[in-house]
């Protein structure tokens, strides 16, 4: 299962025998339940993660009532970018939907990897540029997609979120109550049926 990893990396950037050895032997694969929490609001994030199998969920406490941000599944890095980087504390709470096996990491670990493999930094480089993109993407369609775009583009990229995460959930990722998300999804049930004829 931790070969998921060496492939990931190997795929940004050919890995010699011995860096992956290196990564192997560092690397802590841990085992977590639904519903626990990675990082607390207003925790200093120390730890990143890498998911080998499950969901976790990032969201935000507004005015009492959870707001997803997003959901992190198979070969994702889950990573409080600003709190991880910067060491301050985090404004998100990152939490497992389901029952997950995680690859942790941490920086005193990733330090000592660098000195012994400095390619190995250029590497970590490239996957935080990756990370980076992808939230700035996630980030845009807030600002130019409508709810029912932003659920269309999750159905048609991530279909396998909508057997493992609660509507409410979903809905709450999209931007909606969880009414409107079923008033979406009946509209959209329409038009399909309408189009076939």
């Amino acid at each position: 299962m931790e070969n998921k990893l060496l492939y990931y990396f190997s795929r940004i950037m050919p890995i010699t025998k011995e860096e992956s050895d290196a990564i192997a032997a560092t690397m802590v694969i841990k085992h977590y339940k639904k519903g626990d929490v990675l990082l607390k609001e207003g925790q200093v994030s120390t730890e990143a993660y890498f998911v080998l199998e499950g969901c976790v969920r990032q969201y935000y406490i507004v005015d009492g009532e959870e707001k997803t941000a997003n959901f992190f599944t198979e070969e994702q890095w889950v990573i409080s970018l600003n709190s991880f980087a910067n060491t301050l504390p985090s404004n998100h709470y990152m939490a497992c939907c389901t029952d997950a096996v995680l690859v942790v990491g941490n920086r005193e670990k990733e330090e000592d990897l660098y000195q012994q493999f400095p390619k190995l930094e250029t590497v970590s480089r490239k996957v935080m540029e990756k990370v980076f993109t992808e939230q700035q993407e996630l980030m845009s369609t807030y600002t130019t997609d409508t709810h029912e775009q932003r659920y269309l583009k999750l159905l048609n990229s991530r279909p396998n979120l909508f057997q493992i995460i609660p509507q409410y959930q979903i809905a709450s990722y999209i931007g909606v109550k969880p009414e409107s998300l079923s008033r979406i999804r009946k509209r959209i049930a329409q038009n399909n049926q309408n189009s076939k004829y």
